[in-house]
């Protein structure tokens, strides 16, 4: 299924597999506002796994068909595959490429602001990944589709809640797959006018791209007040990483 935010569908009919494919089109949106309309636990029912990607990924070294089985090995029903240091656009350690490694849960950081050492518990020191290329459990987002809002597009502060949907300990359900890894280009696609207008897609989204991360931070603090007032007002709903987050906060 591609989700189409640029109006441009026609574009992808000369591969082989764009008539296989469903095409959903909707100018100015986000694949998590496209994911929570078009990808309902019921309508993906039939698939174990349930990979939301975005488009500026390269994938020619990945095997997917390896990386489940690495997923299924390590036991991670909330995963995303590790980013190669030299080519991709980094925006957090923890997803990091290590050689010779297959799997990595946790990273550390032992100078500076947000330190993550061995006494760390929650994100983005582990049970954590980035937003661009997750891979969820059927049972994990039957949880996730049910956090994502109809009104937020972006999904900025759900990548801190996704441990709540790991279907049990977060440190250990959820980690980044170092041994099929993929590069991550960092294009700034969201924003800018639409169409196939004279002007070069790089100029449009350099012009908004401020507006863009301001949206985005907005929706991140209405996302955290959404989540503070309904654990507040939900008497018989117990934190399980309360204790663990006061004890990471008072080491």
């Amino acid at each position: 299924m591609l989700f189409h935010y640029d109006g441009f569908v026609d574009g992808w009919k000369n591969l082989a597999w764009s008539n296989r494919a469903i095409h959903v089109s909707a100018i100015n949106q986000t694949k998590w506002w496209f994911a929570k309309r078009f990808l309902h636990p019921d309508i993906v029912a039939d698939y174990n796994y349930i990979f939301l990607w975005d488009e500026d990924l390269l994938v020619d070294n990945f095997d997917p068909k390896r990386y489940l089985s690495i997923v299924k090995e390590e036991g991670l029903e909330i995963s995303q595959p590790a980013l190669d240091p030299g080519k991709s656009e980094i925006h957090h350690p923890l997803t990091v490429h290590k050689a010779g490694s297959k799997v990595h849960r946790r990273y550390y950081k032992f100078k500076g602001s947000g330190r993550c050492d061995d006494n760390s518990t929650a994100p983005p020191c582990l049970g954590w990944v980035e937003m661009m290329a997750p891979v969820f459990s059927k049972k994990s987002w039957q949880c996730v589709w049910h956090m994502i809002q109809n009104d937020l597009i972006h999904a900025w502060g759900l990548d801190r809640q996704l441990g709540y949907c790991a279907q049990g300990d977060r440190m250990k359900n959820v980690g980044v797959v170092d041994s099929e890894y993929i590069v991550h280009l960092g294009l700034p696609t969201l924003g800018g006018s639409n169409g196939n207008e004279g002007s070069s897609n790089s100029h449009r989204d350099d012009s908004d791209r401020p507006k863009v991360r301001m949206q985005s931070y907005i929706e991140m603090q209405v996302f955290g007040k959404r989540w503070k007032d309904a654990a507040k007002k939900d008497q018989c709903w117990i934190d399980p990483y309360e204790q663990q987050q006061a004890n990471q906060t008072s080491h």
